[in-house]
């Protein structure tokens, strides 16, 4: 028996379920004389804003137990450029495009997806609501839900992709943004993003990020990213998409079981760049060994009575 691992966000189906985390890609082309990027489900580009960011300066990554801390500060090429220098490499491939889209006012994330409205080679955007918003004192969309509201609606009305909303943990109940963006028009939901963190160089009393604090990521996170996939499944309908630490198959399983229909691989990809297509290769031979005929069959299964 051949397990169909294929799943879908709207009218777009995936060969199979695992899509590999903004930021942690590159571009896509970065990873292509590594692994070959038609057997995964999908590729998450990194963040485009509307004009090309630096971000930080480093030092902007720094391991930690069982994790790392990135303040790269949404460092990329800018939405012109993407397309005319990024896009062409991406679109010669099979499997699905998504790219994140990031913004510093809502204006901009509607002037980055009027400008990739309609190019060919992209199949779904993914809309960053973890930015800080400077028109509210650098309080993240994501953080309150009439902001993530009216950011999701903006984009919704402005493009034809089926939508994607990333969340952040860094809130009091994630399910009720999840709820909010699926009002507003969301046709898919991803979480969790990073937690914020920080580390500390004790012998020069001295931050080790330039921008003191950054994202945390890896398996620290993981039974965070759990509950939260959990706790979201129970309240929304559209699909989830489950990261943060997934490392490996078993990994991978557990995402599915908390009711996630897909998973990211982020900061995996870093720790062994082939995990991704090695997780691919697991969940199949998982499902062939427990003759289970769809990967779908394992979504929200989790037993909890």
């Amino acid at each position: 028996m051949i397990p169909d691992l294929s799943v879908g966000i709207g009218k777009i189906k995936f060969s199979n379920p695992v899509l590999v985390a903004s930021g942690t890609f590159g571009y896509g082309e970065e990873y292509g004389s590594i692994i070959d990027l038609n057997k995964l489900g999908g590729i998450i580009t990194k963040s485009i804003t509307f004009n090309p960011r630096e971000g930080h300066p480093p030092p902007r990554t720094c391991e930690t137990p069982s994790g790392m801390l990135n303040a790269i500060g949404l460092t990329n090429v800018g939405v012109k450029r993407f397309i005319k220098e990024k896009l062409p490499f991406l679109r010669r491939l099979r499997t699905r495009i998504i790219v994140n889209v990031a913004g510093s006012t809502v204006e901009e994330y509607v002037e980055v997806v009027r400008k990739l409205e309609g190019k060919k080679g992209i199949d779904l955007l993914e809309i960053n609501i973890s930015c800080p918003n400077v028109k509210e004192g650098g309080i993240a969309f994501g953080s309150k839900p009439e902001s993530a509201y009216k950011c999701i609606k903006a984009v919704k009305e402005n493009t034809s992709f089926p939508v994607i909303a990333k969340l952040s943990p860094n809130v009091s109940d994630i399910a009720e943004i999840a709820l909010v963006v699926e009002e507003a028009g969301a046709d898919a939901v991803s979480l969790i993003n990073t937690l914020v963190g920080m580390a500390i160089d004790f012998e020069n009393k001295k931050p080790r990020l330039s921008n003191v604090t950054g994202g945390l990521s890896g398996p620290a996170v993981k039974p965070v990213a759990l509950a939260m996939v959990w706790k979201t499944a129970q309240k929304v309908k559209i699909p989830i998409i489950g990261l943060g630490g997934i490392m490996n198959t078993q990994d991978a399983l557990e995402f599915l079981l908390a009711g996630a229909s897909m998973i990211q691989i982020g900061t995996g990809n870093f720790v062994d760049p082939e995990c991704s297509v090695k997780i691919v290769e697991g969940l199949k031979k998982y499902c062939e060994e427990k003759r289970i005929k769809r990967i779908g069959n394992l979504v929200g299964k989790l037993k909890t009575k």
